[in-house]
């Protein structure tokens, strides 16, 4: 059984996944985006698990291009995967933590036992990675990593808000 790609055009808070990945700030206590969104509809338990993981390992925080698990809430998931998309910069190559975001959401979301993620389009909001070169990143990425363990699982889904990430996705899509 080969995992499915998939793509859907809506809000990543109704997505009825094993888990849902998050777009967070390394403080892990909420923010603008995703992130807030994530943290309003999923109530309270996911700010006490990120503030109980800001208490012992993470007391710095999140480092860019790492993930950790916390509930999902109310959400209609099992899990929120947080990771912290880099900040895009015309002068640096952050590619490679881009990259990672998405590789360590699914090695964590296999330590899970999860067999459905979804994923937002990481970094491109206030941290301003262009749309076009996140998803080719996000789409290749998630690719190299399922050629690694092609079961994992069932579905991978990117979720996006607008009709603009809409086509740049399903371009990366169709490239690969």
């Amino acid at each position: 059984m080969t995992t499915t790609l998939t793509l859907v055009q809506g809000d990543i808070t109704e997505q009825a996944v094993d888990a849902v990945v998050n777009a967070a700030n390394s403080s892990l206590l909420g923010g603008g985006g995703v992130d807030g969104a994530i943290h309003r509809r999923g109530g309270p338990d996911i700010l006490a698990e990120c503030r109980a993981l800001r208490a012992g390992r993470y007391g710095r925080g999140l480092p860019t291009g790492q993930a950790v698990a916390t509930t999902a809430g109310r959400l209609p998931a099992r899990w929120v995967i947080h990771t912290v998309g880099p900040v895009h910069s015309t002068s640096e190559d952050r590619t490679e933590l881009l990259a990672s975001c998405y590789r360590e959401s699914l090695r964590t979301a296999a330590e899970l036992g999860a067999r459905t993620v979804a994923f937002p389009a990481i970094s491109t909001g206030v941290y301003r990675w262009p749309i076009a070169d996140a998803a080719r990143t996000a789409v290749a990425s998630v690719r190299a990593a399922l050629a690694d363990t092609p079961d994992a699982f069932d579905e991978i889904r990117f979720v996006v808000f607008d009709a603009r990430a809409h086509a740049a996705y399903e371009t990366a899509l169709a490239e690969g």
